[in-house]
């Protein structure tokens, strides 16, 4: 195995440790400074230029109507997901909330089976069926760990998880119409930009009496973010979809539940605890069987017929 073929473990591991500690951390400007949800959702989306620049130096932007069309129904839902996500941090735990946003795989096969008439795998199957009991453990109110394991944040970690759930779905449906990542990626910081003026009428002007390290944690917080996105397009550019994205979507949710829980010093109740498992599991299993069937796909479709032979 070359370097460059190697090089998809490094970006893996950054994207992992970046995302990890972002989602831990993530919350931390609200609940330090009472920095508004709405004002880390403005600094991320602008940090989203980051990694923009990057994946779409090279490419060609794809000006077709198709291209604007699921790559803006890929932002709108991804950016709407990312304004709900700070608003459900700041009032819930970390280590229970990634773990059900962690379920959107669940959508997307789901949607992929309803609407494009893609058939199941039976790996699929089994993540439904755990994610589905995950749901149902991580709804269930512990008995003495975090006392914040029930409320609001639980509808809106289900509805960032269909959210996602469905910006995975249109971004599938743009690379079957030929749409490169670069394309969909700008699409998607331009939907991350559109919803900014949403973002200041919900907040109702810029936050008065903020210390300065209400932003600049926030910003930091949130590059980190980015820069996960920018590693996870560089570790699917380099590496087979079906090693890279199960690690990834099992991995970086496993870190943010070890620093959260360690940070915090809570524990989650035993239904809480199996339910995170069921739902890494879960989500796992559907991740590595849509890839897996996408990569045995495109295989089976460059690879040459057999020869004829002659009797």
């Amino acid at each position: 195995m070359n370097a460059v073929r190697k090089s998809w473990m490094v970006y893996a591991t950054l994207l992992v440790v970046f995302w990890g500690v972002w989602g831990a951390f993530s919350s931390l400007p609200t609940s330090l400074y009472g920095y508004p949800n709405e004002m880390v959702y403005i600094i991320w989306a602008f940090t989203m230029l980051i990694p923009a620049y990057f994946a779409l130096r090279g490419n060609r932007f794809d000006r077709r109507p198709v291209a604007a069309l699921y790559g803006l129904l890929a932002g709108l839902t991804g950016a709407g997901g990312q304004l709900l996500l700070f608003q459900a941090l700041s009032n819930g735990p970390a280590y229970l909330i990634f773990p059900l946003v962690s379920l959107s795989p669940v959508i997307t096969v789901l949607m992929a089976v309803a609407i494009l008439r893609e058939r199941i795998q039976r790996l699929a199957v089994i993540g439904v069926i755990a994610a589905l009991a995950a749901i149902v453990l991580l709804s269930i109110p512990g008995g003495g760990g975090d006392s914040n394991e029930t409320g609001p944040w639980l509808l809106l970690a289900i509805v960032i998880c269909v959210a996602w759930g469905a910006q995975a779905f249109f971004m599938r449906k743009a690379a079957l119409l030929g749409v490169n990542d670069g394309t969909t990626f700008g699409w998607m910081t331009i939907s991350g930009l559109l919803l900014v003026p949403v973002a200041f009428a919900m907040m109702g002007g810029l936050p008065t009496g903020a210390p300065w390290q209400a932003p600049a944690l926030t910003a930091v917080t949130q590059v980190l973010n980015a820069a996960g996105a920018l590693f996870l397009v560089m570790a699917l550019s380099r590496g087979k979809a079906a090693v890279v994205a199960p690690i990834t979507n099992a991995l970086a949710p496993v870190l943010t539940i070890v620093l959260s829980l360690a940070v915090y010093q809570t524990l989650p109740s035993i239904f809480g605890a199996i339910g995170i498992v069921l739902a890494l599991a879960g989500s796992t299993l559907m991740v590595y069987s849509d890839e897996k069937r996408g990569d045995d796909a495109t295989a089976s479709a460059v690879s040459p017929p057999p020869e004829a032979t002659t009797p």
